[in-house]
């Protein structure tokens, strides 16, 4: 066995940015109101998840080994096998993206630009009640999904005295001797992803005030918040 350098550095820093930004739009969304001039926030925090969502199905496409989709493990025959085995004293080892976090984080971009393109129609009080609907049953789905990602990299972790989640920091993973990894963390790939995001959230809070409650996104005035102005 050996330990090889499996995640590039921008995939990890997504992943971080992804999972940080969800819990923040869900703390935002429990702790306060509607009414509050913090809600609208997670709208705009909302938005920025799915720009870097967009950003990342890019690189799963064109992105490293391990990044790319095609190397997710998305045959229902492995994601059975793979989850009757974390039952079990086996365990099933994936290079790269075993196939219940294959799932989960397809299923998670799918939510967050679903949530985003109903958000956006509700904005602009397009049919807002139905997709309301469908921007909560999905908010729900993102939740319960990063509910079972989460407790099952503790679950392995523990039963198999496998830290798969440390991947997401180092980029390692241990794996057998025959296995390749990659040679090399794209830095320059992470800080383009990185100026592409900051430009993108600074664009968007500067075009949002926050005493009416209205973001100016590509000419169009979208209401965010009642605001201070409008109470």
């Amino acid at each position: 066995m050996k330990k090889i350098l499996i995640y590039d550095l921008p995939t990890r820093i997504f992943h971080w940015l992804f999972a940080g930004l969800f819990v923040s739009v869900f703390l935002i969304t429990k702790l306060f109101d509607d009414e509050s001039q913090v809600y609208p926030y997670h709208m705009l925090l909302g938005f920025i998840l799915s720009a870097a969502v967009i950003m990342r199905i890019f690189w799963g496409i064109f992105g490293s080994t391990y990044a790319k989709f095609s190397s997710f493990n998305l045959s229902p025959t492995k994601l059975f096998n793979y989850l009757k085995m974390t039952f079990s004293s086996k365990s099933l080892k994936f290079i790269g993206h075993n196939p219940a976090s294959s799932y989960a984080a397809v299923l998670m971009m799918i939510s967050s630009l679903v949530l985003a393109f109903t958000g956006y129609q509700m904005t602009i009080k397009n049919n807002k009640d139905f997709y309301e609907e469908i921007h909560e049953s999905f908010s729900y789905i993102f939740l319960f999904v990063a509910i079972l990602h989460v407790a099952g990299i503790v679950l392995h972790t523990i039963k198999h005295k496998d830290p798969i989640g440390l991947s997401m920091l180092n980029g390692k993973k241990t794996v057998n001797k025959e296995q390749l990894g990659i040679s090399n963390q794209y830095p320059f790939i992470a800080v383009i992803f990185f100026l592409l995001i900051f430009s993108f959230s600074f664009n968007l809070f500067r075009n949002y005030n926050g005493k009416n409650g209205t973001l100016n996104f590509l000419g169009i005035s979208l209401v965010l918040g009642d605001g201070s102005e409008n109470k």
